[in-house]
């Protein structure tokens, strides 16, 4: 358990589990008011009961308002294993006002790892940049949680510049130090393999490496739409700066949109079909649009596994 320096930092920590533990409740209470509410949310301590089993923990208080027998869980019970893959490079912290991709990715992580925890699921933080940085066990404790919850809160205080990522040799890394089938869960801006076709066969041989080991992926792919997706710049001569390399262009939007566009779309329609031969779940992940999409998408996973 890492010792926080001061009084920020422990108030940093509970603004994070706050704001993980509002998202949470918010999107359980909008799922019991919406046509998804047959999903199974009574998740916090219990499971549906099979049957043959003892019915010694049978809920029959639930029973009576569902019409459904549930078993109560206990925390030693784990109903699957999920890693949480932060890619840290550079081109995470766009952009440089306003909530950043890394800070969105930081939120969205801590709200699923609550969400774990109150499915009583083992869960385990990656991160990573063009290599391991720092990889925990997989459990599902609440010191465990706040262990994790620290290590986020020191990637959103200190972003790390120019640094690049290699996500290929991060995932087969992964594939063979998980050797549990595992549900991998990868937030990253998808960019750094876009434009290099070597890059770009290095990365799905890394996701068929994952597969072929019977783990369950899903790539939330972090991006500032109105930016970097639909390149929507004023009409006015801008500096851009390359978050990786460091490399500087000065150049007006317009001169480059249709050409940037096209290079990104052909990748972004390359990456979908290569997603879908390999079964793994691709969901586009807009910073400004909440973390609603990313907590319905796991559980969407979640409930085709069960």
């Amino acid at each position: 358990m890492p010792q926080l320096s001061n009084n920020r930092e422990v108030q940093h920590l509970a603004d994070l589990e706050l704001l993980a533990r509002q998202v949470v409740e918010g999107f359980i209470t909008g799922l019991h008011q919406s046509p998804f509410h047959g999903f199974s949310v009574e998740f916090a301590e219990h499971r549906l009961y099979n049957n043959g089993e003892s019915v010694k923990n049978v809920d029959w208080k639930l029973m009576a308002r569902t019409e459904k027998l549930f078993v109560k869980q206990f925390e030693e019970e784990t109903n699957l294993r999920c890693y949480l893959m932060l890619d840290t490079s550079s081109s995470m912290n766009f952009p440089d006002k306003g909530l950043s991709k890394m800070q969105f990715s930081v939120y969205a992580i801590a709200s699923l790892m609550y969400l774990f925890k109150k499915q009583r699921d083992a869960f385990g933080l990656c991160l990573f940049s063009d290599k391991i940085d720092w990889l925990s066990r997989a459990r599902s404790t609440s010191t465990h949680l706040f262990y994790l919850f620290a290590e986020l809160e020191k990637m959103y205080n200190q972003p790390k510049a120019q640094s690049q990522t290699d996500i290929a040799g991060v995932l087969h890394h992964i594939a063979e130090d998980i050797h549990q089938r595992s549900m991998i869960i990868l937030f990253s801006d998808m960019l750094e393999n876009g434009m290099d076709d070597e890059k770009a066969d290095a990365l799905f041989a890394a996701l068929q490496h994952l597969k072929h080991n019977k783990h369950e992926i899903i790539i939330f792919n972090v991006t500032d739409k109105k930016k970097e997706l639909d390149f929507d710049f004023d009409n006015r001569p801008y500096h851009f700066v390359d978050l990786e390399s460091g490399e500087e262009m000065r150049v007006h939007p317009n001169e480059i949109k249709a050409d940037y566009l096209t290079a990104l779309n052909t990748w972004r329609h390359k990456l979908q079909l290569k997603c879908a031969q390999y079964h793994i779940d691709l969901i586009d992940a807009n910073i400004h649009s909440g973390f609603e999409k990313v907590l319905k998408s796991y559980l969407i996973k979640r409930n085709k596994m069960m």
